[in-house]
């Protein structure tokens, strides 16, 4: 708030001052920038006690509104809240008959009444197969996906280029729909020695689909693929958050504590 004040020692008749001519930059430069729309004139009497008038300018307000606006949108966002932030990762290898994604899954934790967390879910790799509808172009409306549980992803692993291996799944094993639909992945080696062959089978009865979709992967896209499995494997089963929960002064206490605990006991018996 811009606040002025008048005084004047000169006795003087009361007058009327125009901010119009406080407006002109060559008279009062400090006032050329006020709003003409604002209050244009006052009066004032230099005989009484000097008097104060304030002028608000609009354009304060507005800062002063997007100012709150962008406090809230900081304090609401995932960093300021504490929240980790969340990544999506994937990788997809595109040939001329299908293309491949695959983009791993974390596992879930349930907590415990000792206010621990036990892993109910191990994380697994979804496999989606999406056929061609022309030049580079797939029909994600028509894919087929598969789920790698960690056993199965160690065996892809451990493949080597002459080997194959075939996966079966059932999603309703054990349900009244079991049966229905049946799911295979054979992974084949190429004739020629060069890569492997990604064949998934699926038949839905309950939605009347029955379709094949296969892709070439080179040697180049499996070892990358293999490196990936490794890699994100133990994540998978959850031992990232063990890892990050443990603590040299934890360990120590739980030594302490129970001496058949760690794995110096069995040389020290």
């Amino acid at each position: 708030m811009l606040q002025l004040q008048l005084l004047s020692s000169p006795p003087l008749t009361p007058q009327t001052v125009n901010l119009n001519s406080i407006s002109n930059p060559k008279l009062f430069p400090s006032f050329s920038s006020l709003n003409s729309s604002q209050t244009r004139s006052f009066k004032f009497n230099p005989l009484s006690k000097p008097s104060k008038f304030s002028l608000k300018c609009r354009q304060s307000e507005y800062f002063d509104q997007k100012q709150r606006f962008n406090d809230s949108s900081s304090s609401s966002s995932p960093s300021s809240l504490g929240l980790p932030a969340r990544f999506y990762v994937g990788h997809s290898i595109y040939k001329g008959k299908a293309a491949l994604t695959v983009e791993p899954r974390a596992p879930e934790f349930v907590p415990l009444d000792s206010g621990a967390f036990k892993i109910s879910r191990e994380g697994f790799v979804l496999l989606q197969f999406a056929p061609a509808a022309g030049v580079r172009q797939y029909d994600w409306s028509r894919k087929q996906v598969f789920s790698l549980s960690v056993t199965e992803i160690g065996t892809l692993i451990s493949l080597g280029m002459r080997e194959s291996c075939e996966f079966f799944h059932d999603p309703f094993k054990g349900k009244s729909d079991e049966g229905k639909v049946r799911k295979v992945l054979k992974v084949e080696p190429l004739p020629d020695g060069s890569g492997h062959f990604f064949n998934l089978g699926v038949q839905n009865k309950l939605l009347n689909v029955d379709e094949n979709v296969y892709i070439p992967i080179t040697r180049g896209e499996f070892t990358v693929l293999k490196s990936a499995f490794s890699f994100i494997l133990p994540y998978l089963l959850g031992w990232h958050a063990f890892a990050n929960s443990t603590k040299p002064d934890d360990t120590s206490r739980a030594n302490n504590a129970n001496p058949r605990y760690g794995g110096d006991y069995e040389w020290s018996r």
